[in-house]
C-alpha cells in the first residue's frame, strides 16, 4: 500500500507531459515521469503535441548535491563580497574627494595620539623629578635597609615610570598603525581618483 501511495503522489506531483532521453545503449526512452535510466543526464520534457516544454537537469547524488550547494554558496559569497567592495570604494571616495581631505583626516587622527604622547612625556618628567629627592634620601642609608616608607615610595615611582614607558611605546606603535592605514587608503584612493572602477581593486589590505 505504501509503495502504491508513493507512486500515486509522484504521479500527481509530476507535471503532465512526456519525458524522453537517450540511454547509454543509444535507445530513445519515453515515459510519463522522469526516467530512472537517464537520471544521470538531461531529459527532455515534451508537451503532448511533441513540442519541447523544458529540459530536466540530471538528478544529483547526495555528494553531487552537496558539491553544487557548496558552489552555489561560494558564488553567493563572491557576489556579496564584490558588492561590499563596490560599496566600500564608493564610500571611500565620497568621504575623501581629494588628497587634501584625506590628509586632513590623517592629521586629525594623529593629533589625538600626539596629545596623548605629550601627556605621557609630561607625566614621565614629573615622576623623574619626584624620584630625585627619593634617591638623595636613599643615599643616607647606603649599606643599610631602607625605611619601609621610603622603599614603598621608590617602588611606586618605579612602577609608575615603567607604566608610562609602556604607554609611550604603545602610543608610538599607534602612530605607525594609523599612518599605515592612511597610506593604504591613499594608494587605493589615487587609483580610484584616476578612474579605476569601484570594486575592481580587490580587498583592502
Amino acid at each position: 500500500y505504501a509503495l502504491l501511495l508513493a507512486a500515486t503522489v509522484a504521479r500527481a506531483a509530476a507535471p503532465a507531459g512526456i519525458y524522453t532521453c537517450i540511454d547509454e545503449k543509444g535507445r530513445r526512452l519515453t515515459a510519463d515521469r522522469p526516467i530512472a535510466e537517464c537520471s544521470h543526464k538531461e531529459q527532455q520534457l515534451l508537451n503532448r503535441d511533441g513540442s519541447l516544454r523544458a529540459v530536466v537537469p540530471p538528478t544529483l547524488t547526495a555528494e553531487e548535491r552537496a558539491e553544487k550547494e557548496a558552489r552555489d554558496r561560494a558564488a553567493v559569497e563572491a557576489r556579496a563580497a564584490q558588492a561590499d567592495a563596490v560599496r566600500r570604494d564608493r564610500n571611500l571616495t565620497a568621504r575623501y574627494p581629494d588628497e587634501a581631505s584625506h590628509q586632513r583626516a590623517r592629521e586629525a587622527a594623529l593629533d589625538t595620539v600626539r596629545l596623548a604622547i605629550k601627556a605621557t612625556e609630561l607625566r614621565m618628567r614629573e615622576l623623574q623629578a619626584a624620584r630625585k629627592p627619593l634617591l638623595e634620601e636613599a643615599e643616607f642609608y647606603q649599606g643599610k635597609a631602607l625605611p619601609p616608607k621610603l622603599r614603598a615610595a621608590m617602588e611606586a615611582n618605579d612602577a609608575s615610570l615603567e607604566a608610562q614607558r609602556s604607554a609611550s611605546a604603545g602610543q608610538e606603535a599607534e602612530l605607525g598603525r594609523i599612518n599605515k592605514i592612511y597610506d593604504t587608503e591613499l594608494e587605493r584612493l589615487r587609483r580610484l581618483w584616476a578612474g579605476a572602477p569601484a570594486g575592481s581593486l580587490g580587498p583592502m589590505s
